[in-house]
């Protein structure tokens, strides 16, 4: 078995990631954290999310110590769950988007003493559609245009999504491009499009879980690849496939493509 902690446990996520874990024969959640003065400190993780007692309450500290934690909070959460697991050398798994500069920089710094994957999105279907579009734009060049399109739900924090930038950075990275030189976030007024210049559009609507597409075109055709999900449970079940993944491995920073081999 493999223990594993889940931060952020009463959340959304959280409480998915703990009813998936349970039915998962090689993992077991020992430690499910949530912020200090939580309603639900005390109870069964497990009953939290529905499913049967796994006795693991929540809890505001680690009490029983994991073997890889898994993070989908936000950030003030996060940044504390990191200062703990480097201080506990337990391994991360991070969800969390909206993350800064400095984050990215103290996820790099952690990664010197415990090992550590972080993903904008853990899906396995948008980790292949990253490899997808990073090599379709370095084959098609600047004679396609390129239009990123994201939507989520009305009450989601961050814009673009972490999904987004993703992509973002995937052509970056096959092309050249620079994110704060290339990309142009939405459009109005007299806005002709520029050669090699990549758009990026946020869509909040309604109870939409996530949808991503990649738009290349030139005169005469385009061409589309898209993701859509339908269930959160995409994300944990990815997070929860990483983590396992994660479990043996030696310090470092990694990421889904490292799981999916690619």
């Amino acid at each position: 078995m493999i223990d594993i902690g889940i931060n952020g446990a009463a959340g959304r996520m959280g409480r998915r990631l703990v009813a998936l874990a349970s039915e998962d024969e090689q993992l077991r959640v020992v430690t499910a954290l949530e912020r200090d003065g939580h309603e639900l400190l005390g109870n069964d993780a497990g009953v939290v999310a529905s499913v049967d007692a796994i006795n693991t309450p929540l809890a505001a500290q680690v009490q029983n110590k994991p073997k890889v934690m898994i993070d989908f909070t936000v950030p003030e959460a996060f940044r504390e769950a990191l200062r703990v697991c480097r201080q506990q050398k337990i391994a991360m798994v991070i969800g969390t988007t909206g993350l800064t500069d400095d984050d990215y920089k103290a996820i790099d710094a952690a990664a010197e003493d415990i090992a550590i994957l972080h993903a904008p999105n853990m899906s396995l279907g948008v980790n292949l559609l990253f490899a997808l579009v990073g090599q379709v734009a370095e084959r098609l060049g600047d004679d396609y245009d390129i239009e990123i399109v994201e939507a989520h739900h009305r009450f989601k924090l961050d814009a673009p999504s972490g999904t987004a930038m993703g992509l973002a950075e995937a052509i970056c990275h096959a092309t050249g491009k620079q994110i704060d030189k290339d990309f142009v976030h939405g459009r109005h007024g007299e806005s002709t499009r520029k050669r090699g210049e990549v758009g990026m559009h946020a869509l909040r609507i309604g109870d939409e879980v996530g949808r991503h597409s990649v738009h290349f075109g030139t005169l005469g055709e385009e061409i589309t690849l898209a993701h859509k999900a339908s269930t959160r449970d995409v994300f944990a079940r990815g997070a929860l496939r990483a983590a396992a993944w994660l479990a043996d491995k030696p310090v470092g920073r990694y990421h889904m493509k490292d799981v999916l081999g690619l």
